[in-house]
């Protein structure tokens, strides 16, 4: 009856453990010591209360990544294996609202792949509650996603130099517009995410219990084609009339380039009017604040 009693408490965990829009992270000014290698980490608990508000949960107030060089063994720490886990009570709610948008977790990570900007998390978050309720450890090869089932498990290639790493998912996230995964320290470290604290990637969902879903080989990147280009979907139309006038509200504005592709979707031909290539993640940021202060709805992220 103990633990029937906590239920409520911990029901409401999982929102609160992730939900605070994760900027990309930099290094620290200030100097500190060498990282303890994870195996030999005396493990602490900051007794995280999951009920407070995001303001007054956490003991920075700023996210940051340790000062200095990475320790060396993130490149030789051997990668998680992918294994068939029960959902975790915590963590799996669906659909859920987090600061006014709606999202559904996907019954499985089979078949999952999606492009677009990761970010990665540290300091501030290390030790604390995980959606699903385990501490999160930023020396470990861990993600958050919107939509991925808790625990589930995913390559993750960096689209510019063909780095990737398995990464276990284990918290929701992140919430900040236009990014579909926040990446543990340690992950963005091993494919070249650090310093710069955001990149373009790939992530394809692994399912360890059906067959086929074995991890995929990395992604192989050209020698010399760097990364693939930004764009900015700012509305798919079944009627042209309808792409054409948002286009040229866009070229009115002074973007460009403005571009009206046709694709085939379901057997109807669909307009799609994007933005783009932009030059970089900040370039996209401030581009999709001045859509949406258009009135136009938040575009979303292309990566091709």
């Amino acid at each position: 009856m103990r633990f029937r009693r906590c239920l409520p408490l911990l029901a409401a965990a999982w929102v609160l453990a992730a939900c605070g829009s994760r900027h990309a992270v930099r290094p620290a000014s200030p100097a500190s010591a060498a990282a303890p290698h994870p195996a030999h980490r005396d493990w602490f608990h900051h007794g995280d209360d999951t009920s407070l508000p995001q303001d007054k949960r956490y003991s920075d107030s700023n996210d940051s990544s340790p000062a200095g060089a990475p320790p060396s063994y993130i490149y030789t720490l051997p990668e998680p294996v992918p294994k068939a886990e029960p959902r975790s009570l915590y963590g799996n709610k669906s659909p859920y609202t987090v600061l006014g948008q709606s999202y559904r977790v996907l019954p499985t990570a089979r078949g999952y792949d999606e492009r677009g900007i990761a970010s990665f998390y540290g300091n501030k978050f290390d030790g604390y509650k995980t959606s699903s309720l385990e501490n999160y450890d930023m020396y470990k090869f861990t993600a958050a996603s919107k939509v991925l089932p808790l625990p589930s498990y995913a390559r993750v290639t960096n689209l510019a130099n063909g780095k990737s790493v398995i990464v276990r998912v284990n918290d929701r996230g992140p919430f900040h517009e236009n990014r579909i995964i926040d990446l543990s320290y340690a992950a963005a470290v091993r494919i070249g995410i650090w310093p710069r604290g955001t990149g373009l990637v790939e992530v394809q969902g692994i399912d360890p219990s059906a067959p086929g879903g074995e991890p995929a080989p990395p992604r192989t990147v050209p020698d010399g084609t760097g990364s693939p280009g930004i764009y900015l979907q700012v509305g798919a139309f079944s009627d042209p009339a309808n792409a054409e006038r948002v286009a040229a509200r866009l070229r009115q504005a002074n973007f460009a380039p403005v571009q009206v592709e046709s694709v085939q979707i379901d057997g109807r031909t669909i307009r799609r009017v994007r933005v783009g290539p932009l030059d970089g993640v900040d370039r996209a940021d401030q581009v999709t604040a001045r859509i949406e202060g258009m009135g136009l709805p938040r575009p979303q992220v292309a990566v091709d």
